[in-house]
């Protein structure tokens, strides 16, 4: 696991976390409940982890809804502050984009 995605976990676990306002947009279009992605956040497995990203280290998570259907959600950390938590975007992955697992990008 990343140490981006531990301190996210943390940080959401915690309550110290916000959705920006893109994600909240994000969440709406792809009918994504704000409540599933941070109730799975303990289950979330990294997709790709950018811990050196200029603007903040992100992690790109795959997660579930209650359904079990997979969500991709990008995380990020603000990298002098170190909280709280931002849920950057999120969206449902395409499967003719994405491996059957929705864990790796399928190579155009």
């Amino acid at each position: 696991m990343s140490e981006t995605l531990r301190r996210v976990q943390a940080l959401v676990l915690s309550g110290d976390y916000i959705v920006s306002r893109h994600g909240f947009r994000e969440l709406a279009a792809d009918d994504i409940i704000a409540e599933d992605v941070l109730g799975t956040i303990g289950s979330a497995i990294v997709v790709e982890d950018y811990p050196t990203s200029r603007k903040e280290p992100s992690v790109l998570a795959l997660q579930h809804d209650r359904d079990g259907r997979p969500i991709h959600v990008m995380w990020g950390v603000p990298k002098e502050a170190g909280t709280p938590a931002i849920l950057v975007t999120a969206y449902r992955p395409k499967p003719e984009q994405w491996s059957a697992d929705f864990k790796q990008r399928k190579k155009r």
